[in-house]
């Protein structure tokens, strides 16, 4: 007869980074892959919110060249700004051209959009909610690669796939165990509960 032993040990709720990557070198090169990419994300949206003169709000002269900076313009969302208008009207190139260019600017996209940016900013900068925020990310990637279809540079790859894909790496890796909040979050209540909070 054949006996199966469980060991609670191998449940989610208990693995942690150390058990996936061994190595506390490794682990420490996805925790700062992880925050570099958490920081993006939350200056895309801080930028787009507030207008702080990277890519919103940004004064540019007859032929293209940046002049200044017109903080809190009237281009920060607060204001009245559409974060989502610009690249999906003028960007989208391809086959889902006529799909972005009929969604941008509205309401819904620049919410989901805005939203996405932050929440996704905060799992990855904090190291909480790893798994849906890295599907998130993932998804956006994909779907602002798709808009500007074929990559000028490459025929399929760009850094929005790399983007994708590191958003896979860091998901399953745990890597917000490693300076980041996760072993921690991993044993609230809450994620026991709902592991897809993890």
């Amino acid at each position: 007869m054949t006996t199966l032993n469980r060991h609670p040990e191998s449940t989610s709720a208990t693995i942690d980074e150390r058990h996936i990557v061994t190595s506390s070198v490794a682990r420490k090169a996805l925790a700062a892959l992880r925050i570099a990419f958490g920081l993006t994300f939350l200056w895309a949206f801080f930028d787009k919110l507030l207008a702080l003169g990277f890519s919103t709000g940004a004064v540019v002269n007859e032929q293209g060249v940046k002049t200044g900076i017109d903080f809190f313009s009237k281009d920060a969302w607060i204001h009245g700004g559409n974060p989502t208008l610009g690249f999906l009207k003028f960007g989208a190139t391809g086959p889902f051209k006529d799909f972005y260019n009929s969604i941008a600017g509205e309401t819904w996209v620049n919410v989901l959009f805005m939203l996405g940016l932050l929440a996704i900013g905060v799992a990855l900068t904090f190291g909480i909610a790893m798994r849906l925020g890295t599907i998130a990310g993932f998804v956006l990637y994909l779907m602002m690669w798709s808009v500007a279809l074929w990559p000028a540079n490459n025929p399929v790859l760009d850094d929005h796939i790399l983007g994708a894909l590191s958003m896979v790496v860091l998901g399953l890796t745990l890597a917000g165990d490693t300076w980041g909040a996760g072993r921690a979050w991993a044993g609230t209540g809450l994620v026991r509960r709902f592991p897809i909070l993890r």
